[in-house]
C-alpha cells in the first residue's frame, strides 16, 4: 500500500494546536486500524489519535512535549515493503528540523539583532530545554542560556508570538524588568506581562516543606480562573430552597429507576431540569458578552463541573439540554461524569457551554462562591442538602417541621446581569425545586 500520512485532527472549535504527550507506538511497530497511535493534550481535554489503517509505523515527525498545529502530519504509516526513510522518535536532529519549520518569520528577523547576544557563551550555566513542554526558537534558547534564565523563569514568561510563543522581545523585556535596568538600551522592547498565576514570589521554605509542581491541567485551570476574575466583576446571590419533596420522591424511585434503566438517579439532573426551566424564563442569563454586544444564546448547553480523581476539575457539557426529559438528563449526566473520571471525554464533550452548574454539596459544603466559566455569564453552585427545623404553613396554621433545605449560590457577571435579574433567576430555580411534584412518574 502507499504510505499514509496521519495528520493531527481538528479537535473542536477554537482548538488550533495540541501537545504530544505520549507516543504509544515506535518506528517499526505494527499497528491495526483504529488502534491508538499517540496521546495528545489540548487546553480543553486530553485525547488519543487512532490509526486510519493497519500497517507499519514508518516515520514519527514530532517528539513528546512538542506543540503541533492542527492539520500537521505527525506520523507516516506504510507496509513492510515501503522504502521511504524513517524518522525515529529519538532522532533529535531530524525532529528539530521538522519542528523548526513552525518558526514564523519574526524568529528569522530576530537573528539580525546585535552580535553580542549571539556571542560564544562563556559561563557554565546550562538549561535542559527538554524539561519544558513549550517550544522555544534557537535564538530564545541562546539568550536564556547566556543570561542565566532558568526553564522555570522561561516557562513563566507570557509570549506575544503566534500561539503565545515566547519571542526575543519577550525575553529581553523580561530581562529588563528582572535586572531593573536596560542592558540592551539600543533595542526597543516592551515589558511583557508575566503569568501572575505561577510567577515566583519570595516564599520562605522550611526543610520539611513539600514542593509540588503544578501539572498541566492545574496550570490551565489556574490561568482560566484568574482570567475569569479579571474579566468579569462577580456578584453572588444566595437562596435557600426547601427540597423535601425532591428527596422523598428520589428515595421512592431511585431503586426502580436503576432496575429499569441500569442508571443511578442522582439529584444533579433534577437540579439541572429546574435550571433549564428558569433559563427559559430569564433568557438573558444564558448570554455572553462580545465587546459592547450581548449575545443571547438560543441553545441551552449546560456544563456540569466534575471533580477528577487527580483533584483537578473539568466541565463536560450537555448540548441542547432542554431537549431531554428527566430520564434522558440522568443518563447524560452519568455518561459524561463517568467518562470524565476515566479520561475518556472527547473534545466536543466540553465545547459550547452556555451555563454551568457545580455541586459543592458533594464535599459537604453548604454554599460557595463559584467562579464564572468564561465566556459564560453565570454559574450556579448547589450546596449540601441538610435536615433543619423550618416554619411551614399548614391549613391549621404555621408549624415547625423537619425539612430538607439547600442553599443555591448564583454568581454572575455584573457587567450585563444586574442584581434584580441575577437574584430573580436563582429565586425562580428555587421555586421550581420547591414546586416539584411528588406524584410525578418517571
Amino acid at each position: 500500500m502507499a504510505n499514509i500520512e496521519v495528520i493531527l485532527p481538528k479537535m473542536g472549535e477554537s482548538v488550533a494546536e495540541a501537545t504530544i504527550t505520549t507516543w504509544l507506538k515506535s518506528v517499526g511497530d505494527t499497528i491495526e486500524e483504529d488502534e491508538s497511535i499517540v496521546e495528545i493534550a489540548t487546553d480543553k481535554v486530553d485525547s488519543e489519535v487512532p490509526s486510519p489503517a493497519s500497517g507499519i509505523i514508518k516515520e514519527i515527525l514530532f517528539k513528546e512535549g512538542d506543540v503541533v498545529e492542527v492539520g500537521k502530519v505527525i506520523v507516516v504509516i506504510g507496509n513492510e515493503n515501503s522504502t521511504e526513510k524513517s524518522i525515529s522518535s529519538n532522532n533529535n536532529t531530524q525532529i528539530e528540523q521538522t519542528t523548526n519549520e513552525n518558526i514564523i518569520e519574526e524568529d528569522i528577523i530576530e537573528e539580525d539583532i546585535e552580535e553580542k547576544i549571539l556571542e560564544p557563551i562563556s559561563n557554565n550555566f546550562k538549561n535542559d530545554f527538554s524539561a519544558s513542554k513549550k517550544f522555544y526558537s534557537p535564538l530564545v534558547k541562546s539568550i536564556a542560556t547566556k543570561e542565566n534564565i532558568s526553564i522555570d523563569e522561561l516557562d513563566n514568561i507570557s509570549g506575544s508570538g503566534a500561539n503565545s510563543r515566547v519571542t526575543k522581545t519577550d525575553v529581553l523585556g523580561y530581562l529588563k524588568d528582572r535586572n531593573n535596568s536596560s542592558t540592551n538600551s539600543n533595542i526597543k522592547v516592551e515589558t511583557p506581562k508575566i503569568n501572575k498565576t505561577s510567577s515566583k514570589t519570595n516564599i520562605p521554605i522550611s526543610h520539611n516543606d513539600e514542593i509540588v509542581e503544578m501539572d498541566r491541567m492545574r496550570t490551565l485551570i489556574a490561568d482560566h480562573m484568574v482570567m475569569s476574575k479579571q474579566t468579569s466583576p462577580h456578584v453572588t446571590s444566595f437562596v435557600e430552597a426547601d427540597v423535601t419533596n425532591i428527596v422523598r420522591w428520589r428515595n421512592k424511585h431511585k431503586d426502580s429507576f436503576y432496575k429499569r434503566e441500569g442508571e443511578k438517579l442522582t439529584f444533579t439532573p433534577i437540579f439541572m431540569e429546574a435550571v433549564i426551566s428558569a433559563l427559559k424564563d430569564f433568557p438573558n442569563i444564558n448570554s455572553m458578552l462580545d465587546g459592547n454586544k450581548i449575545i443571547i444564546k438560543k441553545s441551552i448547553n449546560i456544563g456540569m463541573a466534575t471533580a477528577l480523581p487527580s483533584g483537578n476539575l473539568i466541565v463536560p457539557v450537555i448540548q441542547n439540554a432542554d431537549n431531554y426529559n428527566l430520564s434522558g438528563l440522568a443518563k447524560k449526566v452519568n455518561d459524561l461524569a463517568n467518562r470524565a473520571r476515566n479520561n475518556k471525554l472527547k473534545p466536543e464533550d466540553i465545547q459550547g457551554g452556555t451555563y454551568t452548574i457545580t455541586n459543592v454539596g458533594t464535599f459537604g459544603n453548604v454554599m460557595g462562591t463559584p467562579i464564572i466559566n468564561q465566556p459564560q455569564s453565570a454559574i450556579l453552585a448547589v450546596g449540601a442538602i441538610r435536615k433543619k427545623p423550618a416554619v411551614i404553613e399548614t391549613p391549621e396554621g404555621d408549624a415547625i417541621a423537619i425539612r430538607h433545605l439547600m442553599f443555591l449560590s448564583h454568581a454572575y457577571d455584573h457587567r450585563i446581569i444586574d442584581g434584580a435579574l441575577g437574584g430573580s433567576f436563582v429565586r425562580k430555580v428555587a421555586d421550581y425545586l420547591e414546586q416539584f411534584d411528588i406524584e410525578r412518574k418517571i
